[in-house]
């Protein structure tokens, strides 16, 4: 008579979620048995009963962070691209502005144009500067009009052949933008066209949505918010520190230093980084795909690949959840870029910002953002639910936009940009929504289809607040500022999207459904530690 199965007993701290579930669970040291095997009396010996210490221990979110394939060097790539995509955001602004108004308007003055004080500008230097805005708006207009139209494909390409080659081919057009910007400053007549152009392709390939799919293909569902978290953390860490670096490198050094990063990001991916989507998922992922096109002709097929983008993205309709996240997904991407897109140029413009200044800016909104993403997030997410920290996210999201359009002084920046790393929070929570509510071999598609939503906004977001600094940056309704403010009422649509979702945004009300004993002690999330 075989030994009968035991009961309870430790399991690696991977396996968290129902495997028939999506298959997005991990495990590489299980000691449990399959759950109808017979265990030997030599194997009970080794059994360590499920008690509180231990249930807590492998309870541990940043060991299994640390010990899964592929989130540790997500991390350090972010960190290298962080630093050096951060290190040249204060210096771009300066360099385009008075290579606009060298080439375009004139300006024949010894004084580079972002020397100047705050409002002894030349008016050839103004105007170069409406140029360069006007240049990465449009940058950003076709970035994400390209992302729009690739990413759901994008996403769904890396779950039926792996998210490496897709990862690499998006850090291997990153390279472009810092190339072209050395290359700027080796040739005096080169068009800045050149650079925005080259940003302007990375718009293909958005390698963040696969990042974060291959953080959901190995990271359990209830760890998915903190770990997208952890993140934005790398890029945190990056941004609080690359701006400091031009002040002591100057702006040739620090374009230099910033596409040595970015290939060191790029060899990273090529020889360190594993595929981490599971054979099986990619299997579920072609044959669905494949079960589509059956008994199509030819033809009939060419023309379902042209339309195929289009299909991708009917995920988003699938039920009232999904709407309402692509509605944050589209407020949220069009106030952001906006903000990403035209804030150094307003601050350095209107309020004399300097470099010393963005660089403190951006270590505050750094070292904030480590914090907030690598401790305050997973604390308030077991709190108070995801639905709940979406919600604040957008309410503090609005405040810090109406302090931008109402500053006078650069302290309201600065205080403006704290609260912004809180409303950070906010991205890597919808992404873990979005993640744990799909199958296993729909992470890349789901990640993508939101992606390419989010990048329409984006693609307007700069262009909608450039229209309103057009017609207020006179004196009109607020000033100059008026176009933050804007972007605050539309912050305050997305608080009211945020609310409305319904209850399958909570990882906590889903996971109190479970039924498996093996995976119920402790199911309470609540009780999970962060290290």
């Amino acid at each position: 008579m075989p030994p009968q199965d035991t009961g309870l007993h430790r399991v690696s701290s991977y396996q968290h979620d129902d495997p028939t579930e999506g298959g997005d669970s991990t495990t590489t040291d299980d000691l449990r048995p399959s759950r109808h095997a017979p265990v030997g009396v030599d194997q009970i010996a080794t059994i360590e009963p499920i008690t509180l210490t231990s249930a807590m221990r492998r309870e541990s979110f940043i060991v299994d962070f640390v010990h899964s394939k592929g989130p540790p060097q997500i991390v350090i790539l972010i960190m290298l691209l962080a630093l050096g995509f951060g290190s040249t955001i204060g210096v771009v602004p300066a360099i385009m502005s008075d290579r606009y108004a060298r080439l375009e308007h004139g300006y024949t003055g010894n004084m580079h144009c972002g020397d100047y004080p705050l409002g002894e500008k030349p008016q050839e230097c103004l105007d170069g500067s409406a140029d360069a805005q006007n240049a990465v708006a449009m940058e950003q207009l076709i970035s994400n009009s390209l992302t729009f139209f690739t990413s759901s494909l994008v996403g769904s390409l890396s779950d039926e052949y792996g998210r490496r080659p897709i990862l690499l081919f998006g850090v291997m057009l990153s390279c472009l933008s810092p190339l072209f910007l050395l290359l700027l400053q080796l040739d005096d007549n080169m068009s800045p066209k050149w650079y925005y152009c080259a940003g302007a392709t990375t718009g293909l390939v958005n390698w963040i949505a696969v990042a974060l799919s291959s953080l959901s293909d190995v990271m359990p569902k209830k760890w998915r918010a903190p770990s997208f978290g952890l993140l934005i953390a790398g890029f945190s860490l990056g941004f609080a520190m690359a701006p400091v670096l031009a002040l002591f490198m100057g702006h040739l050094g620090v374009s230099f230093f910033a596409l040595t990063l970015v290939l060191t990001g790029f060899f990273v991916t090529l020889f360190f980084f594993p595929e981490t989507l599971p054979p099986h998922e990619a299997a579920r992922a072609m044959d669905l795909r494949e079960s589509l096109v059956e008994g199509m002709s030819p033809m009939r097929k060419v023309f379902w690949n042209i339309q195929r983008p289009i299909w991708e993205l009917s995920i988003l309709n699938r039920n009232r959840l999904f709407r309402l996240l692509s509605m944050l997904a589209f407020f949220s991407g069009l106030v952001s870029a906006g903000d990403r897109t035209l804030l150094i140029y307003y601050i350095e413009e209107r309020l004399g910002f300097n470099d010393r200044d963005v660089a403190l800016m951006f270590f505050i909104m750094g070292m904030l953002g480590i914090f907030v993403q690598g401790f305050v997030l997973k604390i308030l997410n077991e709190a108070i639910g995801e639905r709940m920290v979406v919600t604040v996210c957008f309410c503090l999201g609005s405040l810090h936009n109406l302090l931008y359009g109402l500053a006078s002084a650069k302290a309201t920046i600065f205080i403006a940009v704290a609260i912004s790393a809180f409303g950070a929070m906010a991205f890597p929570t919808i992404s873990a929504i979005k993640s744990n509510n799909v199958e296993g071999s729909e992470q890349g598609r789901i990640q993508g289809a939101l992606y390419s939503l989010s990048a329409l906004a984006s693609a307007m977001g700069p262009m909608v607040l450039r229209f309103v600094y057009h017609y207020t940056k006179d004196g009109a309704f607020l000033g100059p500022g008026s176009m933050f403010v804007v972007a605050s009422m539309l912050y305050l649509v997305a608080v009211f999207c945020a609310y409305c979702l319904p209850d399958e945004a909570d990882s906590r009300k889903r996971g109190s459904h479970n039924t498996d004993p093996l995976n119920s002690f402790p199911d309470d999330s609540r009780t999970t530690p962060l290290v």
